[in-house]
């Protein structure tokens, strides 16, 4: 049975006091035994001494053995004793519990223990069992008639048949059973009080244990409390004893942990906040190369779960290079990096770096940089550069021809100028005009383009792009619908980023229509945007170009495009500028039928308009089987 403080300390003090009582028990139970041992010996000598001297007194003849039984009859009865009295020669002559008639057929008792010491000694003493009487006896004589130096008379001197007094040995007795009768009243007495103080022993013992354990069940609750996180927990004991300096060393000790817990908690959650805030993802092995944190961006890069913790890394990510890298890392002195590009449902191209943990336990650090969109970046850079390259060096080696070919022909060659002269200017333009979108892009690109997002009507922004190309549509004998109330579809975007992307779409709309067809444009309202659409009767785009077809100098037909002044960059600039006035644009087209471009921007704020229903504008552009550009 497993014990408490309070009972073990009951138990403690229980046996510490049971021992006491033991021995205290034992040893006044031999004392008081022998005590009592020691006065009914005493008495017997007193007794032994007065019948002595009474028989000193008498004179009788040594063979009447009569006269000397009535004697030791009647002192015995007197004494309450068993008297006997024993000539020198050893023979009875008087015993108190023996008849007159049996004294013949006792024993001689000059070989008695008591008798032979009371001879030599002047007293003897014994305990044993009587052989007359056969029952224990306790035993005490004393030698009667002898001189100071214990010698008896002669018998010669003693006369014949005269009376004289008594020589040999009185000898007193009493039955054991009255000495075993008053030591067991004793032990009774003694076994009373010694049970009574065992049970007042269990009383003091368990108000002791209550007291004693009072002062450390409240220092186990209080410590209890204290393992399981409540550290605000105060003991406070009065007094100046061990319990009350062990509670003021718990008082401290949680003082010193709850400050110690709130510097690590707030450690721990700017921590926390860090690896959650880093776009960069952080990965962290133990010496055994398990997983032991993750922080939000990595699971993030690699598509990892929350049980990611407690594994292998070739477990949640099967990736040889990885594996490489952390295997170098947990053997280099120094920090190791590469370039790992991780494929999957996301694919991407980090830049990782792991160093080994210095510390006890060990274990690698490591830190992962997404540079896809740098890569694509560089790229598109490279790309952009490429297709710059390429695009101005047409016009320009078309300027530089005619040019040549001109400063080479005669003065007077008139036709010759005619010839080259619009070369030189048409290529110049489109010179100019690649500048310009590209200087327009940077303007967006870089953020440097200022917007003055205001409400605007979308049918005068409408009406006035369409006014720029009739004269081009008439010339190609195309038709232009403007299906757009006016003062009724209000959207908020910059006037001249709007009437940039309308003249864009409306542009290519003109371009690439087929000869005698139709452009129109015409609005829907949905939740909070209004969409334009501009829509032509061109040739169409193959599905696999709509995906591309708003990124830079990317062209369905190339020839084409260049033939009629395109420069690649319109719809890259309508996109990005429709993006600036939170807006979408999007195409769809079918071969053989036509294009639609799509303009979706916010509706107006309703104060402003006027009107119940608010627009933000959606244009659909022209044919795009032209190139993306206005």
């Amino acid at each position: 049975m497993k014990l408490g403080i309070r009972g073990k300390l009951f138990t403690v003090f229980l046996s510490l006091i049971a021992a006491c009582i033991g021995v205290a028990y034992i040893f006044m139970r031999t004392q008081l035994e022998s005590g009592v041992s020691a006065r009914i010996q005493k008495s017997l000598v007193t007794h032994a001494e007065i019948v002595a001297d009474q028989v000193r007194s008498v004179r009788l003849a040594p063979d009447d053995l009569n006269s000397w039984d009535a004697l030791a009859d009647s002192i015995g009865k007197m004494g309450s004793v068993r008297v006997t009295l024993i000539r020198r020669d050893g023979v009875v002559v008087g015993d108190s519990d023996v008849a007159r008639s049996a004294l013949s057929q006792v024993e001689n008792h000059a070989q008695r223990p008591e008798v032979l010491d009371a001879m030599q000694t002047g007293q003897g003493h014994a305990e044993r069992l009587s052989a007359t009487v056969r029952e224990p006896m306790a035993y005490v004589a004393v030698r009667v008639g002898s001189d100071a130096r214990g010698n008896f008379p002669s018998v010669a001197q003693k006369g014949n048949g005269q009376a004289t007094p008594f020589t040999g040995v009185v000898r007193v007795s009493t039955p054991l059973r009255e000495v075993e009768a008053a030591i067991s009243d004793l032990r009774r007495a003694l076994g009373f009080a010694t049970a009574l103080a065992l049970m007042l022993a269990v009383l003091l013992s368990s108000l002791a244990a209550q007291l004693a354990s009072r002062g450390i069940r409240t220092l186990v609750e209080a410590a209890g409390r204290m393992a399981r996180g409540d550290l605000d927990v105060r003991i406070r004991m009065s007094g100046t004893d061990e319990f009350a300096q062990l509670s003021l060393a718990l008082d401290q000790l949680a003082q010193g942990l709850s400050s110690t817990v709130e510097q690590l908690s707030e450690e721990r959650d700017r921590l926390g906040a860090i690896l959650r805030g880093m776009q960069e993802g952080v990965l962290v092995l133990d010496v055994n190369g398990y997983v032991t944190l993750t922080n939000p961006a990595l699971r993030e890069m690699l598509l990892l779960g929350q049980d990611a913790i407690g594994k292998m890394v070739l477990e949640v990510l099967r990736h040889t290079e990885l594996k490489e890298l952390l295997d170098r890392a947990g053997t280099a002195t120094e920090a190791v990096s590469t370039v790992l590009e991780v494929g999957g449902l996301k694919p991407r191209v980090l830049l990782a770096r792991a160093a080994r943990l210095r510390t006890e336990e060990g274990g690698v650090f490591a830190v992962f940089v997404d540079v896809t969109e740098m890569r694509r970046l560089e790229s598109l850079r490279r790309d952009f550069v490429a297709n710059v390259s390429h695009e101005l060096r047409t016009p320009v080696a078309a300027i530089l021809s005619a040019t040549e070919t001109l400063e080479g022909a005669p003065d007077q060659d008139a036709k010759a100028r005619k010839r080259f002269l619009p070369i030189i200017a048409r290529n110049a333009e489109r010179l100019g005009q690649l500048v310009e979108d590209l200087l327009e892009l940077s303007r967006i690109e870089s953020r440097e383009l200022k917007l003055n997002l205001e409400s605007i009507d979308l049918a005068m922004a409408v009406e006035h792009a369409v006014a720029l190309f009739l004269e081009r549509a008439e010339k190609r004998n195309l038709t232009i619908h403007q299906d757009v109330e006016p003062n009724k579809y209000w959207v908020t975007g910059d006037r001249r980023a709007l009437e940039h992307v309308l003249t864009n779409l409306i542009d290519n709309a003109v371009k690439y229509s087929s000869l005698g067809g139709t452009i129109r444009t015409h609005v829907e309202v949905s939740e909070g945007f209004t969409k334009l659409m501009v829509e032509n009767s061109g040739p169409g785009i193959a599905s696999k170009h709509l995906p591309r077809l708003f990124e830079r100098f990317y062209r369905v037909d190339a020839g084409r495009s260049r033939e009629l002044g395109g420069t690649g960059l319109g719809l890259a600039i309508v996109k990005h500028m429709t993006e600036a006035m939170k807006g979408t644009v999007s195409v769809q087209s079918t071969e053989g039928v036509g294009t639609t471009f799509t303009v979706a921007l916010r509706n107006a704020p309703e104060e402003r308009t006027g009107s119940s229903t608010r627009i933000a504008v959606a244009v659909a552009p022209v044919d795009a089987e032209a190139d993306v550009s206005g």
